[in-house]
């Protein structure tokens, strides 16, 4: 049997209708279960077990469950509060608190890779807890965050194929059409794959070429932005202009 590339070239404006959404859900909810990701990370490190129990419950609960049945609980479990959302709408919260959860973890696991001695010593200098982690931490966790991050966006870039289940018209559900109009299932999910890959390589470039940047720009890119961290870093600040 011959691989028929035809089918492909036909229904490309379909193809790319579904990775332009898959592109829209998968960044949604980076971004979101970044946002989500950063304030639980530091519930998770208090002291207080009054905040840091119900941040480890919302990480185990979200990193426990498949995303499939999550996603279904969201779906059904919404209307029967009174809340009623787009399938996409739906998917995108999903996947966001699904992502921040292990978001989280990498975020928690990267500041404690920074040496405890640099809050001490930047507290001790006078600086907020906030503004330590702004000016001294939070740079310096970077190289340890990005790694897991990107293999962590990259995972919820495919758990976005689980929203065709919602009939979301994202790339797999768009496959799924195509194959059905078409009968040839193989050229369709070869198709599918690639785009996938190209998706996801795509992705992993973008953190790869901001990792090097990072680790090219060295101590004094990291500490430039305030002349109190860079005086802590023993570095000398940047000439102001």
């Amino acid at each position: 049997m011959a691989l028929d590339l035809s089918i492909i070239a036909d229904n490309a404006g379909l193809f790319a209708k579904g990775a332009v959404a898959t592109v829209y859900i998968s960044l949604a909810a980076i971004a979101a279960g970044l946002l989500i990701a950063f304030p639980v990370a530091l519930l998770r490190l208090s002291p207080r077990r009054v905040m840091s129990w119900p941040a480890m419950a919302y990480v185990e609960l979200f990193r426990n469950i498949p995303f499939i049945v999550m996603l279904s609980l969201f779906f059904y479990g919404l209307p029967f509060f009174g809340l009623r959302l787009q399938p996409m709408t739906t998917g995108i919260v999903a996947l966001a608190l699904f992502g921040s959860a292990y978001f989280a973890e990498i975020v928690r696991g990267a500041i404690l890779s920074v040496p405890r001695g640099q809050m001490e010593s930047a507290r001790a200098i006078g600086m907020s807890y906030l503004r330590a982690l702004r000016e001294i931490i939070f740079p310096q966790m970077l190289r340890f965050f990005i790694p897991a991050a990107t293999n962590t966006s990259i995972s919820l870039v495919k758990e976005s194929a689980v929203l065709a289940t919602l009939s979301v018209a994202e790339l797999t559900y768009q496959g799924l059409i195509v194959q059905g109009q078409t009968y040839a299932p193989f050229e369709v999910f070869l198709a599918t794959a690639a785009i996938y890959w190209g998706l996801t390589a795509l992705l992993a470039a973008g953190f790869r070429a901001s990792e090097r940047r990072l680790g090219g720009q060295g101590r004094r890119g990291f500490s430039s932005r305030h002349r109190l961290a860079a005086r802590y870093l023993s570095l000398e600040p940047e000439p102001r202009s």
